[in-house]
Parts: structure tokens; sequence; C-alpha cells
């Protein structure tokens, strides 16, 4: 038998470094040519490693959250044959904790007091018997959540005095009982590793370098809804179902091509602006991964079932992990949306280094005034965020002006020219 490491791979793209995002194998296991070992993170998507032949897992190089180099040791299999590796001498391996030697817990503390009476701090008092307490004690047991119903005095003629209460703090257990509430002193350290922490650092990148600038708008949707029912209701088998967003893809389309400063992303180190021509529009997706952004390429070349039916497509490649790269890079312009969970408003935070993130609140059904009563119309608010370093609030308010328009006279999504 032989050993055989795998090494992290090259993922191309000039990426020197990645994340280990997870293993799928321990110690001792037994794995096939072809299976999954590991799953290592990059700054733009999450890479499968999968075993070169059949083998025992020996060595693992790493623990979930650590950053490797491409080209250093991953895992370490027994494989049969040579192998690739000489054999060495077993090695703990980094992904384990170095034993070490922990400091005894202090000894607690020892109460001098005199025990409760028994049964006397468990049981309440009878009906109209108050406890006898000085106002301090009342005090006290008050902001402790404390029944003095509920603890036997000590003092003359039983009267609680603060002692009573101090065996209490040195009891938890005890006090759990008459309170009716147990303290829940455990605290757990969760370290943040793979997707997680890399949405936690392009956020604090995006707060800290981008000049945030919020603009809401209400927005009509009565006449889109009646609309898109409709459509649906006529809608071809081969037709997906239509969302709200196709219309809101088109109409940004619209929007960007009399705006098209826009639809661009800023190099603030180079002081450069890039200025797309394409319209792709990044989609804000929740997965059980946590928050990925899959891009509908091409927005200004696709009508609206075509927005549709790519909006399905790559939202649920990513929803199942099997995203390709390209279909998680490259938006130059993004939609956020939480859907019926979406709130009145909300501060969205721009998918740098892009300029502009459209917000897409839930939508309800408000009283409006049309001139002579108040009539129930379907409203919805936009949330959208614009990077105030290049882009002025009058242009953020004209771009969402314009979508305005176009969203509550639907029919002008349509109109070419």
């Amino acid at each position: 038998m032989g050993q055989h490491t795998i090494k992290v791979p090259d993922v191309g793209e000039g990426i020197a470094e990645v994340e280990l995002a997870e293993w799928a194998v321990a110690i001792g296991d037994l794995v096939r040519e072809d299976q999954v070992l590991a799953a290592v993170m990059t700054d733009k998507a999450t890479v499968e490693i999968p075993s070169p032949s059949d083998g025992k897992v020996l060595w693992l190089g790493a623990a979930p959250g650590d950053k490797m180099a491409v080209g250093a040791p991953l895992i370490r299999l027994e494989v049969a044959g040579a192998g690739n590796t000489e054999a060495a001498a077993e090695v703990a391996p980094p992904a384990e904790a170095p034993e070490t030697t922990e400091p005894q817990a202090p000894a607690r503390p020892v109460s001098t007091a005199p025990s409760p009476t028994p049964g006397g701090a468990h049981l309440p008092r009878p009906e109209g018997d108050k406890p006898m307490a000085s106002p301090s004690v009342r005090a006290r047991a008050r902001e402790a959540g404390i029944d003095l119903r509920r603890v036997a005095g000590s003092g003359p003629a039983g009267r609680i005095i603060h002692e009573d209460l101090d065996r209490l703090a040195v009891a938890p257990d005890i006090a759990g009982q008459i309170t009716g509430y147990q303290r829940n002193t455990s605290v757990e350290q969760i370290k943040i590793i793979g997707l997680r922490r890399k949405i936690a650092e392009k956020m604090a990148q995006a707060s800290a370098r981008v000049a945030h600038i919020t603009y809401v708008e209400e927005i009509d949707m009565t006449a889109l809804e009646d609309l898109r029912t409709n459509l649906n209701k006529a809608r071809q088998d081969d037709q997906p179902r239509l969302t709200l967003l196709p219309f809101l893809m088109r109409a940004m389309v619209r929007a960007i091509a009399a705006q098209p400063r826009l639809n661009a992303h800023y190099d603030d180190e180079a002081g450069m602006i890039q200025q797309s021509g394409g319209v792709h529009i990044g989609i804000a997706a929740q997965t059980d991964s946590g928050l990925m952004v899959p891009v509908v390429r091409h927005a200004e070349a696709r009508d609206l079932w075509g927005c549709a039916a790519e909006l399905n497509r790559v939202s649920e490649a990513a929803k199942a992990g099997s995203a390709a790269r390209d279909e998680l890079t490259g938006s130059t312009i993004t939609i956020t949306s939480l859907g019926p969970l979406g709130g009145i408003m909300s501060t969205p935070i721009i998918n740098r280094p892009e300029v502009a993130i459209i917000g897409v609140n839930k939508m309800a059904i408000r009283p409006v005034w049309d001139g002579s009563a108040f009539a129930p119309r379907k409203m919805m608010n936009l949330s959208s965020s614009f990077d105030h370093r290049v882009i002025d609030g009058w242009d953020a308010a004209v771009f969402v002006q314009k979508i305005k328009t176009l969203l509550e006279t639907p029919a002008l999504i349509f109109v070419e020219g």
C-alpha cells in the first residue's frame, strides 16, 4: 500500500488562496474514485474536490474556515500501489486543536448562611399570608424575578432578609424552582466560515467604502398586477409563470438606456468608472448556504418571458449549489427582494463595485386618494441605494421615477423607442 497526497487545485482566474468550506469525509473513511472529499471556496464560487482514486483517509490538512494556498497539501489517502507520497510517521492533523492544560475552575463559594426550612423554599405561603421583608429586599427580589411568597425567611419572625436571597445566588437550581425560570449561562463560540464569512467581508467593505444614499418611493402596482394575472392565465405550457421581477427587470433596462451611468462598476482605487453596455442584473437570493447573487446576463436582449425563464434557471442553480462561477459573477446592477417579508422600506447595501441596487418591499392594499374618494390600490415601495460618490441624488431620483412610471403604466414597458 502507498500514500497519495491531494493538493489544493488551481481553480483559475489567478486565485492563489482558497478557504476550506467543509469536509465530506473524516479520518478513517474509505472513499471511492470521484467521491467528493471536500469543498473549497474562493471569492466567487465553491469548488468540490473529488478523489482521484479509491483509498482510505489518513490525514486532513486543515479545518473548515482555514485559508490554504493553491498547491498546499489538502488530504492524504492510503491507496493501492506506490502512491505519490513517501510513507511518513503519523502526524496529528492540523484540523484538530492541540491538547492544552485547562486551568481548574475556582471552587463554588460555600454559603455559611443557614439552610432554608425544609420544603419552605419550594411551597407557596397560604393564600393571603404576605411575606415579611424590608423595602430593599423586596426591590432586590423584584429585580431578580423572585417570588418572595416562595422564599423561606430566616430572620426574626420569619422575615426574609438579604442572606436568604444570597443563598439563591449561589444555588441557581433552588432559584429556578422559586421563580419558575432557569438561568441559562451558556456561551457558544461559533466560527464564521465559508460563504457566511465571504458575505460578512463583502458587506463590511461595501459599508466602509461606499457612500450610500437610499431613495424610497411608493409604486401603484394595481395595473401591473392585473396585467401579470392575465398574462399568466394566457401563458403557454412552455412559458414560466411571471412574478413581479421580470417586469422590474425590463423597466430597469428601459431606465438604464436613458441613464447608462447607473449600469456601471466604480473602481475607487483607480478612480475609474467602467460603464457596461450589457445589462447584467444580479438577483440577491437566499439559499441554505447564505446570500447569493445569481446573474441574468444581457437582460437588454431578453423579452419578459426570456427574463423570467433565465431568472428561474439561475436562481434554482444557486439554491441547488450547482451554479457555475460565471452565473454568480459579473452583475452590473442588482435587485434585492424579501418578497412578503420585505417590510415597508429597507436600506440595501450596494453590491460593490456596482453603483446601484434596487430594493423591492412587500406589496399591500392601501387606501389611496383618487381626487374624489379613497380607493383600495395595490401599493409597493421601492427602496434603492446608490453610490453617492459617483451618483448624485438628483440622478438617483430621476432613475427611480422612470421605473415608477413604467411599472404604474406597464404598457410602456413593451413600447420600443
